[in-house]
């Protein structure tokens, strides 16, 4: 009975995609890379083959994935593009709840205070001139907001900016900013502001939950608080 290769090579579209075994010691696996890698002609190709390295149930420190990147690489005319794992570290899944997580503010936000919050955050309570609040994720205000709110201030623009009394010195989402709305808001319904076709615009939130269903839920538990 043949035993198994510890790597497989398939052609895409895009290049060429490298499954190594997740069973094997990694020296195995990287022996039999070695001798795959010495067989086939890649040198002799006009153009370079971007790589993608799928490890699947295997995790890799990164100097081990930095041995690999060059071990790869040592034919001059392929290029890693992406080396992929099914796992995560103890660290990275704390960093992702931690950014997916709901992070509540119970008290104004005086002028002067700066809440920096990684994920989404509710603040219970007014947000004064001078006051601000960012958030890697959306910001919600169950109060009027007067001072400065900036959503997805890592990048993400397709977060949002609520409050129950839109009225603020300045709106964030991502790089893009805005001053307050040029029309008076009565505080009934949830004003909403978030990025469409390169603009921060403002809408009802209710309105807004057909372009960003996922905030959906979050909406429900502010207006249940």
């Amino acid at each position: 009975m043949s035993q198994k290769p510890l790597v497989m090579i398939k052609g895409t579209r895009d290049g060429l995609t490298l499954f190594l075994s997740d069973d094997a010691p990694f020296h195995a696996v990287k022996e039999q890379l070695i001798d795959m890698l010495n067989q086939d002609d890649f040198d002799e190709v006009d153009s370079l083959i971007t790589i993608k390295v799928e490890l699947g149930n295997r995790l890799l420190h990164t100097d081990e994935k930095e041995e690999l990147k060059t071990l790869i690489q040592s034919k001059r005319r392929l290029v890693v593009q992406d080396i992929v794992s099914h796992v995560i570290t103890k660290q990275e899944a704390l960093a992702l709840k931690e950014a997916s997580d709901i992070h509540l503010h119970t008290r104004p936000v005086r002028s002067g205070q700066v809440v920096d919050i990684v994920g989404d955050v509710l603040v219970i309570g007014d947000v004064n001139p001078g006051g601000t609040v960012k958030a890697t994720g959306n910001v919600f205000v169950l109060g009027a907001l007067r001072g400065i709110a900036h959503a997805g201030y890592e990048g993400n623009t397709d977060v949002v900016i609520a409050a129950s009394l839109m009225n603020p010195v300045q709106l964030r989402i991502a790089e893009l900013y805005s001053r307050a709305p040029d029309y008076e808001t009565d505080g009934v319904y949830m004003e909403c502001a978030y990025i469409d076709d390169g603009q921060i615009i403002m809408d009802r939130l209710q309105h807004v939950m057909k372009k960003r269903p996922v905030i959906n839920g979050f909406e429900r538990s502010v207006l249940n608080v």
